[in-house]
């Protein structure tokens, strides 16, 4: 169940970065309200499973579900790049959060 909680926080923190970009776009109050639920959610949800998951692991693998889910998001509804390099750093940070979830 912990996991699933650091998942559920990694998404949350997609979104609080999604609508920080949104922001950038259209300033409205709602924004700035749907920024807050986000990254709320996502501290409270994260400070949960760092309950039970070693805190360099938990951090690291909400940090890259964030980092990738927010490029993604980028690319697809802000029209980001899709360079096979961004994309190949993208990759390194995936392995990365698996292998510290294998010798975790």
């Amino acid at each position: 169940m912990d996991w699933i909680i650091l998942i559920v926080a990694g998404f949350f923190e997609m979104f609080g970065v999604a609508m920080i970009n949104r922001l950038s776009i259209k300033r409205t109050f709602s924004t700035v309200l749907l920024i807050i639920i986000g990254f709320s959610f996502s501290f409270f949800l994260l400070s949960l499973a760092l309950k039970y998951i070693p805190m360099g692991t938990g951090y690291a693998i909400w940090t890259g579900i964030g980092v990738i889910g927010s490029t993604f998001i980028g690319m697809i509804y802000f029209g980001e790049s899709k360079n096979w390099k961004r994309l190949l750093c993208i990759l390194v940070i995936l392995l990365s959060a698996i292998g510290l979830k294998i010798i975790g």
